[in-house]
């Protein structure tokens, strides 16, 4: 718990350094009244990039949580920078009113239907018309509202990409819902369930009930991920839970770890290139832009292909893709340079090796770098 309560005074500290959140205020014709939200957009914020976002209900105690750990995710690149827009729900009687359901029937009824029009059809398109926007949306909720936030589920072309359940009280028949509409599911979908050893009996008991039925499930498109949190209660499980499900949420977003490289990509029997790719691929496929292939994943990708000794093709394509992401670094160069060594050609080793002198460092790959593997060249042809 200490551990993890240190994290959170970070993550807190780290938020409020050029924070840039705003109070707003947002009149509603679904609600018939003006409520207030808030809203952070990344400090690095440009017109020429796409932003994912997050939607925070019980924004009031959630907020700045969820953008600490945002910003700090984002600036370790493990997620994209993302815009949050929370929703402040402050009066327990007037969040119990937006999260209004039948009892019957278990579905939004009366302010809760305009509620879930509001998100949809207001707050939503207010944050799309003044930011850039990427096509992922994640949903963050507690309790009642993390019940509410599952509604959006039911659509045929659902609003968001994300959910994030922090001890839901769920509505009557909606764990019986979930599991069936998880498992219709043709694209992509994140589905986040938390609770803890010390949360509310009723709701525990319903939660690890439908984890039971969804660690079942066996749809592809569906990433779940549960936690039951030790030495927490109801309320505190928040600050614990929101940095597991965004860490993994956002697994595949992130560099390649070392753990990654041990247990899988020097195990390959393809291309590690080939690797590479389709990792960016899905990023793109998954979030909705295309992410700049970090230093990192390119020299994981360059330590497989050596350690695999077979792959001299990639070591060509890794070059192509360095000019392309980084041209103005020697990236292209030392890798071509090594790729004309490996298949027998050391005048052109040589040149690449020249050229790349004049370019930019990165990584180890710096002048002296180059300027060594040139005369190591010379040494050994008499030139």
């Amino acid at each position: 718990m200490k551990k993890y309560l240190m994290l959170f005074i970070a993550f807190v500290c780290f938020s409020h350094i050029n924070a840039q959140t705003t109070l707003e205020k947002i009149k509603s014709k679904k609600l018939n009244e003006t409520r207030d939200i808030q809203l952070y957009i990344p400090e690095g914020y440009s017109e020429d990039k796409v932003y994912p976002i997050i939607v925070v209900l019980d924004a009031h105690y959630l907020f700045e949580t969820v953008v600490s750990n945002a910003r700090y995710y984002s600036y370790w690149d493990e997620m994209p920078e993302c815009i949050v827009v929370g929703v402040n729900q402050p009066k327990t009687e007037d969040r119990a009113r937006d999260c209004m359901y039948a009892d019957a029937s278990g579905l939004p009824e009366e302010k809760g239907t305009k509620f879930f029009e509001f998100i949809g059809m207001e707050l939503i398109p207010f944050v799309e018309k003044n930011y850039n926007t990427a096509n992922f949306k994640m949903i963050i909720g507690h309790d009642l509202t993390a019940n509410f936030s599952n509604y959006y589920l039911f659509k045929d072309i659902p609003l968001f990409d994300a959910y994030i359940n922090l001890s839901p009280y769920f509505a009557p028949k909606m764990e019986e819902r979930i599991a069936t509409r998880l498992e219709e599911f043709e694209t992509k979908k994140f589905y986040y369930l938390a609770t803890s050893d010390e949360d509310t009996k009723k709701a525990a008991q319903r939660i690890r009930g439908l984890n039971e039925s969804l660690s079942a499930l066996k749809n592809e498109n569906i990433f779940y991920y549960y936690d039951d949190i030790t030495e927490a209660n109801h309320n505190s499980l928040a600050v614990q839970a929101i940095p597991r499900a965004m860490s993994k949420i956002f697994t595949i977003y992130r560099p390649i770890s070392v753990k990654e490289f041990k247990e899988t990509i020097v195990n390959l029997k393809t291309s590690p290139y080939l690797y590479l790719i389709d990792k960016y691929k899905t990023i793109k496929e998954l979030f909705g832009f295309e992410k700049r292939v970090s230093v990192n994943d390119f020299m994981a990708i360059y330590s497989a292909v050596r350690k695999s000794k077979i792959n001299n093709e990639d070591l060509k394509l890794l070059a192509k893709l360095g000019k392309k992401e980084y041209p103005d670094t020697s990236l292209f160069h030392f890798f071509m340079g090594e790729y004309y060594e490996k298949t027998g050609k050391p005048k052109k080793a040589l040149r690449m090796y020249q050229n790349g002198f004049s370019m930019s460092s990165i990584d180890f790959i710096t002048k002296d770098l180059m300027l060594d593997k040139a005369d190591k060249l010379k040494e050994d042809f008499g030139w």
